[in-house]
């Protein structure tokens, strides 16, 4: 495979998981992909997976906020109120 930026993740995971280098590199984009879920979607898609759950809005939505502000890169704090127009417009 073409040498990428992040071959010494892929190399790690190769040596310490029984992960193929092929299944390795799936993994590191997977992951990559999910980090890069803009903050409009990954709270649309939360809100949907917790109400699924039977979660009501506003244990949904102080889940939410503790969440993102566990991101890879966190956004700006938002409020409920914030939370609630990306979900609902």
């Amino acid at each position: 495979m073409p040498a990428g930026p992040h071959d010494d993740l892929v190399d790690h995971l190769v040596r310490s998981t029984p992960l193929s280098e092929n299944e390795s590199r799936r993994v590191v984009a997977e992951v990559l992909r999910y980090f890069d879920e803009p903050v409009d979607a990954y709270v649309r898609r939360r809100h949907a997976e917790l109400r699924m759950r039977g979660w009501h809005n506003d244990r949904i939505f102080a889940a939410l906020g503790a969440e993102l502000a566990t991101r890879r890169v966190a956004p700006p704090a938002l409020s409920a109120r914030q939370l609630r127009r990306i979900v609902y417009g």
